[in-house]
């Protein structure tokens, strides 16, 4: 029985954390067993907001596809593809935009927030608003039916599925398949300073870090700023160590609450055992993305392969998206 599909990407924007690992990267490893997936790496996405310099473009994309593999995503379970190698992207972006209203882009969530956020870059930009029919192109050329993704991205999704109906409707046409949000709790980690873990803020624990690094980094993170003393009362609901503990620590973070809160164990002794528990968990990882960076021949062919799967669908639907406009003369 043929299974169903789902679609994702992400961005290239630098080295993934521990926050991309478990907000998408650890979902997408478990869906490779259950669908036909699709993973791509959103080059045209990540020009959206870092046009001004992409210095750094090809690095990022290696290394995004080194961590992916590394984390555990099998080519010879999904289908892994960049997307501006696949030109159909483009193409259907250009023509579902012919037909998109304004105020469809202007209303998405995400526009005024990004604009506040990014304030330091100029992103006024026709491809930074048109991004969200870039993002329903994605989706609909390979005609996904299920995307994975938290709530906070449930307003994007349904814009897709009103790109979708609107052409079925204005072409009298089946072309695209109206995508199903498949839901997955977000797991959220804070950064070593308690802040939302971002490479902005410098406070990120990378999947590329040694050992020896991620004991450093978790040294320096932010606990109880009210506990001055080993046997003051802690309050683990405030402190960035322990919220790694629910992650990391599981079989113990109920006596290392009781031990905190009681003046029982020191934050020394604390992030000592968090940094423990978290190299064991992320050592592996470190291991095979030190592998995979000798073959990146391997990677390369890897991508090729993808590449070739992903564009036999994608042209198959473009063409299909032609006819229904009246633009395949020849």
């Amino acid at each position: 029985m043929q299974k169903d599909i789902v679609l994702s990407g992400m961005r290239p924007t630098g080295a993934l954390h521990l926050g991309n690992y478990f907000g998408a990267l650890e979902n997408w490893i478990r869906l490779q067993d259950e669908y036909e997936c699709y993973f791509f790496v959103a080059d045209y996405h990540a020009l959206t907001t870092g046009y001004e310099d992409t210095s750094e473009f090809r690095d990022n994309i290696t290394n995004v596809l080194i961590d992916w593999l590394a984390a555990g995503l099998d080519p010879n379970k999904c289908t892994i593809f960049i997307q501006s190698n696949i030109k159909e992207h483009a193409e259907l972006h250009l023509m579902l935009s012919m037909n998109l209203p304004l105020s469809w882009l202007y209303r998405c969530p995400t526009y005024k927030d990004q604009i506040n956020q990014l304030k330091d870059k100029n992103i006024a930009t026709y491809g930074f608003l048109g991004y969200p029919c870039l993002m329903s192109s994605d989706i609909l050329l390979y005609k996904a039916k299920y995307v994975p993704v938290g709530e906070d991205q449930l307003p994007h999704l349904e814009l897709t599925r009103e790109i979708a109906r609107r052409f079925n409707y204005l072409y009298n046409c089946e072309v695209f398949v109206e995508p199903q949000p498949l839901l997955t709790e977000m797991k959220v980690l804070p950064g070593l300073d308690g802040r939302k873990m971002s490479k902005s803020y410098n406070n990120t624990i990378a999947l590329s870090d040694s050992p020896e690094t991620i004991e450093k980094k978790v040294m320096t993170m932010i606990t109880d700023p009210q506990r001055i003393r080993k046997t003051d009362p802690g309050h683990p609901e405030v402190c960035s160590v322990f919220a790694y503990h629910k992650f990391f620590s599981p079989d113990e973070v109920e006596e290392i609450e009781r031990q905190c809160r009681n003046g029982e164990i020191g934050c020394v002794a604390c992030k000592k055992k968090l940094a423990k528990n978290l190299v064991s968990i992320m050592a592996p990882i470190y291991e095979r993305r030190l592998e995979w960076m000798k073959r990146i021949d391997d990677i390369k062919d890897i991508i090729r392969q993808g590449n070739l799967k992903a564009r036999e669908i994608a042209a198959k639907t473009l063409a299909e998206a032609r006819k229904a406009m009246n633009i395949d003369w020849i």
